[in-house]
């Protein structure tokens, strides 16, 4: 029996910046069309400008969740090889199958973001913009001999849930992608392919995302995404099996609004590759990826250093289904 089946195709979004709404990172499981729920912890670093060393793991920055510093409205000093700004997600994750091919997902993001210029670091945490969606498996071949193949599509709505309006102590409102959520009604829509022979196999995942507009006519330009995945299988014992991995990922939106106009800010060209390590034991999935920035476009902003995400999913055992029809 093949111990690849799909890749769990969900939407991370929470923050504007944040831009992974390829959400690719619950890593590869064997658990076809099982309903499961899960915790997902992203961290993704942006440091140092061009002709930097881009660290991942700045100076005096925290991994975790740290406590919140009301600090002032930041101003990128353009120079400074200590700036950063950090995204942190701890995500609550659900996915429900009402027909072999029908999957519904949903996702409870809490965002922390921080930001260090000029030596002052500001760190603004809250509730994230909730996630929505569905997904159709088009194409579900699963042979015990030859290929494997599995296409999925999709499509989703991010909900303006978290607050976009927090300021500081001088009353002041902080930027827009500093804040835990984007407070616009977003649409997305992806597709996810994957192809396995015995023990290895290749993912691709493409996204595209059409943001809307908040109160203050604020939004990001329409983003796409795509994430190639190289796996292999690995058993270790009868019911312990690893599932190492090579991981690209690119990203690409124009940068903020305002009134509809781009203002030049946070435009995103990026490409990254790293390593993943998915264990599985009985019904539940450990996720493990790294990621580092392999290119930037030459813009005068923080380039990306690189993500970590860590995710833990315990798959039920599904026999029935809502609608029974395969």
């Amino acid at each position: 029996m093949r111990y690849f089946r799909i890749i769990a195709l969900l939407f991370l979004s929470s923050t504007a910046f944040g831009c992974d709404i390829c959400g690719c990172f619950m890593g590869i499981t064997p658990y076809d069309n099982q309903s499961s729920i899960g915790l997902l912890y992203r961290y993704r670093s942006f440091n140092g400008y061009a002709g930097m060393d881009h660290k991942l793991f700045p100076r005096n920055s925290d991994f975790l969740i740290p406590s919140d510093a009301n600090g002032t409205v930041p101003h990128h000093s353009h120079g400074d090889p200590n700036d950063y700004e950090i995204f942190r997600t701890m995500e609550l994750r659900g996915r429900y199958f009402i027909h072999q091919r029908v999957e519904l997902n949903a996702i409870i993001p809490y965002n922390s973001n921080s930001y260090n210029f000029h030596g002052k670091t500001t760190t603004l945490s809250g509730l994230g913009d909730i996630n929505v969606f569905s997904g159709y498996h088009l194409l579900r071949k699963l042979k015990t001999t030859g290929i494997s193949q599995r296409l999925i599509t999709g499509v989703g709505l991010k909900f303006a849930s978290g607050s976009s309006e927090l300021k500081n102590n001088a009353g002041d409102r902080f930027l827009l992608l500093n804040q835990p959520g984007t407070g616009s009604t977003d649409g997305f829509m992806y597709l996810n392919y994957m192809a396995g022979y015995k023990k290895f196999g290749i993912s691709w995942n493409a996204a595209y995302k059409i943001n809307g507009q908040n109160k203050q006519s604020e939004s990001i330009a329409n983003s796409t995404t795509q994430f190639v995945n190289l796996f292999y299988n690995l058993p270790i014992s009868k019911k312990v099996k690893a599932v190492p991995s090579v991981q690209t990922f690119y990203e690409y939106t124009k940068g903020q609004k305002v009134n509809s106009v781009l203002t030049g800010e946070h435009e995103m060209n990026t490409l990254m590759t790293g390593l993943g390590l998915d264990l599985f034991y009985k019904n539940l999935a450990l996720n493990t990826g790294l990621q580092l920035g392999a290119y930037n476009a030459d813009t005068e902003h923080l380039r990306t250093a690189g993500r970590v995400h860590l995710g833990l999913t315990y798959n039920f055992n599904q026999l029935y289904y809502l609608l029974n029809k395969k």
